[in-house]
């Protein structure tokens, strides 16, 4: 099968994106965390067995279904285009990624710190009141590095290894760990299925994003040598086996040391430093943004150029 439509679903949906951002009204993400709440509600156990549950119970469903759509839409490209790209469209986060950073950026840089609190949850699960201006700058840096990866590269990475169910059951996947897979009292158990099928999703994706990142550390004034060091030295140290890799290469890259104590509702996280720089500041968050930019661009690249060889491959392989 071609995977021509995949390419260039992909392109479309990141164009849209970059010129609309998120669909308003209805989101398909909203709606799938919606019936995931619901079925937790009614089926919740205190244990890791009627997590594992849960969890296929909300991803296979809709992975079952995408695969269908992209199996009635394989012999009509233009269909099956429209629909990865609708797809790409819906489950990628780029744009609302930079613009919730940008704002973070304009509310720390007039001092506003009440404001940064406020939007700090749409980055991050961290306690907003335990953040002051330099750890706020902090928490916007190091979630611009790791949801680079979860809100663009896994996404897209996905697409182009399984089309339509890959963007979708991903973006499912992805979801669920933020609603379930994070360590509290409610959730040590019955989060665990989520959170381990979230970190084989990300494995790849999460390398990527670091290669890249590690690439591009000269397009914002790094040096990609240091960027490498921080990413090969200190992404092992990260609680998170995923999250490291994006944050110890973003580190590295904008010439900045990332992690030390950090604070959700439940719990206090003590993480080694990754880089050897200074402490992020508020003026460090357009140029963590400019790189996740350039990264979501760069994947997107790497993907498609993959895709179309791949096709050339196949052609030369049949015979005349």
């Amino acid at each position: 099968m071609s995977r021509f439509p995949v390419a260039v679903g992909l392109v479309l949906g990141v164009l849209a994106d970059e010129l609309l951002g998120d669909p308003r009204g209805g989101h398909p993400v909203a709606g799938f965390g919606a019936a995931a709440a619901a079925l937790e509600r009614r089926i919740y156990r205190d244990d890791r067995l009627a997590g594992a549950t849960y969890a296929l119970a909300c991803v296979l469903p809709v992975t079952a279904a995408a695969a269908l759509v992209e199996r009635r839409a394989a012999q009509h490209p233009t269909a099956r285009t429209v629909a990865i790209a609708a797809a790409t469209w819906t489950v990628i986060g780029g744009r609302s990624l930079r613009r919730i950073a940008a704002d973070l950026a304009t509310a720390l840089n007039r001092d506003d710190t009440e404001a940064a609190r406020a939007l700090i949850p749409s980055l991050c699960g961290r306690d907003p009141a335990q953040l002051d201006s330099k750890g706020l700058a902090r928490a916007t840096v190091e979630s611009v590095a790791e949801n680079t990866s979860d809100s663009v590269t896994a996404p897209l990475f996905w697409g182009a290894v399984a089309g339509l169910p890959g963007l979708l059951g991903y973006r499912a996947v992805n979801t669920l760990d933020a609603m379930v897979g994070h360590r509290s009292p409610r959730y040590a158990r019955f989060g665990t299925a989520a959170a381990r099928l979230d970190d084989l999703a990300n494995l790849l994706p999460s390398r990527l994003t670091a290669a890249l990142t590690v690439a591009l550390a000269g397009q914002v004034g790094g040096s990609p040598a240091r960027a490498y060091r921080a990413w090969n030295r200190d992404a092992g140290g990260h609680p998170s086996p995923n999250a490291g890799q994006c944050e110890a290469a973003a580190a590295g890259a904008l010439g900045l040391a990332l992690g030390g104590p950090t604070s959700y509702p439940s719990h206090t996280e003590h993480r080694p430093l990754l880089g050897a720089g200074r402490a992020p500041e508020p003026h460090d968050i357009p140029r963590a943004t400019k790189l996740s930019h350039l990264t979501q661009y760069a994947t997107l690249a790497v993907l498609v150029t993959a895709l179309l060889l791949r096709d050339r491959a196949t052609c030369k392989g049949r015979p005349a």
